[in-house]
């Protein structure tokens, strides 16, 4: 009986969406919802980001200013801290960080807390779906329980409880939340189909039904320890390749000219972002608990997570070809976001590469055009405001951490010192005689 109620108002956009945590995650999901005509309320702790939704004002780069001020002005969407209204949601999807603790281990204090509020407030015939990245056994192990003890209700029988990860790619120019395939695993099958019914009702891309939240759970972390691996593949190469003499870049891009079984993948000052960097440390833990070693994939985190003091060691050595120490020289890094033209810098690379060049006596600035400035450990870090030749020449080594578009690459090479350049962006420039690449 629940299902077909649901699937009927489904249809007939009666459904209300709760999206609790309204970040790069929940804001653009919360969007399209209302964007398909279901009344939208966003939940989130901080009250700044509710003023902002309820101003209209975007604060995401993924999400377009004007629909969102448009679907605010219309009563689609709104936000709030006050998690009573929950009891207003037919849909609750969860989208909240789930990072590491200072010991590498997962933190899911904020899915914990936000499945604690929700289960006071959960009414019969809602459909719960967690989207925040953890490890296999979350939505079973620790989410089913909490909902049913303090709400009373049974799963799979007054509620549906599933998993659903997200997919988001800041700065993807493509794939956005609304044309991105969605993987759905329920608690038992009508879940899946209610749910995944849902999804269908709002996003273009396909939608894979999965046949528990475990699978759906562990395939997301496939994804993520796939690129963590090959790039840590990628980054040993690259220094081998350094000893060697030989460019890696060069040799990756011979590669790709094959056109089967073989996927480019590329060296860099580390990894960044909310996934990559963290997902396979979930994984590893939850291993731990059987016994199991993810040898293969520990290794390849080692690797990566080493790639900013390496950056560094190298840059110690290139200073030194010039008879300066890193001891007062002074560096600017180029760009602190964690990927190309975006303003995302979590977990970035640059940062830690930032942190051990002053550690060992540098003078650091950074430059980037998408993010004036950073917090870091409580401090808010300011950027240079803008690029210009005179600037560039008074700094004995530019850093470029960060592959912008919107960089005049061909300026800084010709008052540069001397670059470290990290991404490859400087590739096409014809005089690199002052530029060494990773």
């Amino acid at each position: 009986m629940m299902k077909e109620q649901l699937l009927k108002r489904i249809e007939a956009r009666e459904i209300i969406c709760g999206v609790v945590g309204l970040g790069y995650v929940g804001l653009p999901l919360a969007v399209e919802k209302a964007k398909a005509g279901f009344r939208t309320i966003g939940f989130d702790v901080q009250d700044k980001k509710v003023d902002m939704v309820n101003q209209g004002y975007n604060y995401i780069g993924d999400v377009v200013d004007n629909e969102l001020k448009e679907l605010v002005e219309q009563g689609m969407l709104r936000g709030t801290s006050d998690f009573s209204l929950i009891g207003q949601a037919d849909f609750i999807a969860i989208c909240v960080p789930t990072p590491l603790d200072k010991h590498q281990e997962p933190d899911i204090s904020y899915v914990r807390s936000s499945v604690e509020a929700i289960s006071h407030y959960l009414k019969p015939n809602t459909m719960v779906v967690l989207e925040s990245t953890t490890y296999p056994g979350t939505t079973e192990d620790l989410v089913k329980p909490i909902l049913e003890s303090n709400s009373g209700l049974k799963c799979g029988v007054d509620f549906y409880l599933g998993f659903s990860p997200e997919r988001v790619d800041p700065g993807n120019l493509i794939y956005k939340t609304k044309n991105t395939p969605k993987v759905v695993g329920g608690i038992g099958r009508d879940a899946t189909e209610v749910i995944a019914a849902m999804y269908r009702a709002v996003l273009e891309g396909d939608v894979c039904e999965v046949s528990s939240p475990a699978i759906a759970e562990m395939e997301k972390i496939l994804e993520n320890t796939y690129r963590n691996v090959n790039i840590g593949l990628i980054n040993e190469l690259g220094r081998l390749c350094h000893e060697m003499g030989i460019s890696v870049w060069e040799v990756i891009d011979a590669a790709k000219t094959k056109p089967y079984g073989f996927q480019a993948f590329y060296p860099g000052p580390g990894l960044g972002g909310h996934c990559i960097p963290l997902d396979p440390y979930y994984l590893t833990w939850k291993a731990r608990e059987y016994g199991f070693h993810t040898t293969l994939i520990e290794n390849s985190m080692v690797i990566n997570d080493g790639q900013p003091l390496y950056c560094v060691d190298r840059a110690m050595h290139i200073l030194n070809r010039s008879k300066k120490a890193i001891n007062g020289s002074k560096v600017l890094v180029l760009g602190v976001a964690y990927k190309q033209d975006i303003d995302d810098y979590r977990e970035s690379p640059a940062l830690k590469v930032i942190e051990e060049l002053q550690r060992v006596g540098a003078q650091v600035d950074f430059y980037d055009p998408w993010i004036p400035e950073y917090r870091d450990n409580g401090k808010t870090i300011k950027g240079q405001e803008s690029l210009s030749p005179k600037m560039v020449a008074g700094y004995d080594l530019v850093i470029i951490t960060a592959a912008h578009s919107n960089v005049d690459y061909d300026m800084v090479q010709k008052n540069a010192q001397i670059i470290f350049d990290t991404k490859n962006v400087t590739k096409n420039l014809s005089c690199r005689n002052n530029i060494e690449t990773l």
